[in-house]
């Protein structure tokens, strides 16, 4: 247990937002019960309520709004990621290497995300370059989590997560490159998916890449408002090479065949607590009427390895490219992990051609991992949600890169294949009250399948509200 006096912050109250999700907050505004600038300036409320969470990078004022636009989250009030371009805000990707400038237009995961008729009040903080799995800083305040502020509220979409979590937002867009929406849902107590490549519009910056590891969406309170996201994303523009997913409302009928993984495909153990939760959702599932049995995963021993490489690789092209981000950029006042990850890179860079080629070759063990199965459980993180400063960009990097491969040990396989995945709360939490989060993974185009078993786990065991602390 922390040895920080725990601290729990939320703002939920009786306004507007109440305690709805975003389906329900926009049920509520097309009965006219609530309207849209109404939502926004509570939500604006909210916000600077739960400031200690150091959650947003660029606030808004609420806009005049007096109706809705269409779309099933019409009026609903949430953030953008700071990685993410939105028209006339700027940019800054958590650095402080670079001084950024507004962005001329919206990306085009924004405006996909936005014909869901949201309403967007500012954006949201992450670690730099989305590289570690806490949003943290050497020179800033860290981002905290909502359930116990002396610990982390993950990374990198750990501002959107802190926010969500806390009912200042329903909903917040959040992106996803070796477990950035999975893992702070699961330090958060939220839902978290990641859908599979190509689902939602490509990701600007990762589709040049040689193997294209990110992925857009949401993190959110509910199955149903995750649910209602990408049956929203998919009627805006529906990739005709996966299968159709349409609106998931609730379980199946079906029983599913559903592999059982504890310790991760790299060898890494998962602590008590979070095998505890992970063996406890197996319970449920087989008490629902699944199959659930142990299985393995025959990764290439070097897959952690080339998968930091790959890391680095990014860290060493930004390096190289920044100035194109802003102002004044200078890779030497990138962070330590940043600076860290490119200087390993610098020496192995001819290990490149390999290093892409067994990443490509995952998908194999995958899919044999895969054979008769149609999901797999698994802990979304070794370990349970770490204190502050445990994964600092200060930490020295050799001690701080050994923590995150010893704590993100399994989201990174499904980024590197291109499948689905969603971070759900279990009903476990730890000693210090924080929630811990469980992982089902699919084939591809199994989204459709990954929901109806998070509607199901939802139903059964109704996931615990930082509110009801």
């Amino acid at each position: 247990m922390s040895d920080e006096k725990r601290n729990t912050v939320h703002a939920f109250r009786d306004d507007s937002l109440g305690e709805h999700d975003a389906v329900g907050l926009a049920e509520a505004i097309r009965r006219r019960e609530v309207s849209p600038g109404e939502a926004a300036r509570d939500a604006v409320a909210r916000l600077r309520a739960v400031a200690e969470l150091n959650a947003v990078q660029v606030p808004l004022d609420p806009p005049e709004l007096r109706g809705g636009t269409g779309g099933v989250f019409a009026g609903v009030p949430t953030l953008i990621k700071d990685n993410t371009d939105y028209a006339g805000l700027p940019t800054g990707h958590g650095s402080a290497a670079f001084t950024p400038r507004p962005a001329r237009r919206h990306a085009p995961f924004v405006r996909q995300f936005l014909s869901t008729g949201v309403t967007v009040l500012g954006k949201t903080r992450l670690p730099e370059f989305g590289f570690s799995p806490a949003t943290e800083y050497e020179d800033a305040e860290p981002v905290r989590n909502p359930w116990h502020t002396g610990h982390s509220a993950g990374g990198s979409s750990g501002g959107a997560a802190a926010l969500v979590a806390a009912g200042a937002v329903p909903l917040a867009h959040a992106n996803d490159g070796g477990g950035s929406i999975r893992i702070p849902a699961a330090c958060c107590g939220l839902v978290g998916l990641k859908p599979t490549r190509g689902r939602v519009v490509g990701n600007d910056q990762s589709r040049r890449l040689p193997v294209d590891l990110v992925a857009d969406g949401v993190v959110t309170r509910t199955v149903r408002d995750s649910a209602a996201f990408l049956a929203a994303a998919e009627r805006y523009r529906r990739n005709p090479k996966l299968p159709p997913v349409g609106l998931v409302e609730g379980p199946s009928d079906r029983r599913l065949r559903i592999g059982f993984l504890l310790d991760s495909p790299n060898g890494v153990r998962c602590d008590d607590d979070t095998r505890a939760a992970v063996t406890d959702t197996a319970a449920v599932l087989r008490g629902l009427g699944h199959d659930v049995t142990p299985v393995g995963m025959d990764l290439d021993p070097r897959f952690t390895e080339d998968f930091l490489t790959y890391w680095g690789m990014l860290s060493f092209l930004l390096g190289a490219t920044g100035r194109t981000l802003g102002e004044g950029f200078d890779r030497h006042r990138m962070d330590g992990l940043s600076r860290g990850l490119r200087e390993e890179y610098v020496k192995r860079w001819r290990d490149t051609p390999g290093v892409l080629r067994r990443l490509r070759r995952t998908r194999e063990a995958y899919a044999a991992a895969f054979r008769g199965l149609d999901l797999v459980l698994t802990p979304v993180l070794a370990h349970t949600t770490p204190p502050i400063g445990r994964l600092s960009p200060a930490v020295p990097y050799p001690v701080l890169v050994e923590r995150i491969l010893a704590y993100v040990a399994y989201t990174p396989v499904d980024n590197v294949v291109g499948t689905p995945s969603i971070s759900l709360p279990s009903a476990r939490t730890t000693p210090d009250g924080l929630p811990v989060g469980v992982l089902l993974s699919g084939r591809p185009g199994a989204e459709r399948t990954l929901l109806e078993a998070a509607f199901a786990l939802e139903a059964e065991r109704p996931f615990r509200r930082v509110q009801d602390i």
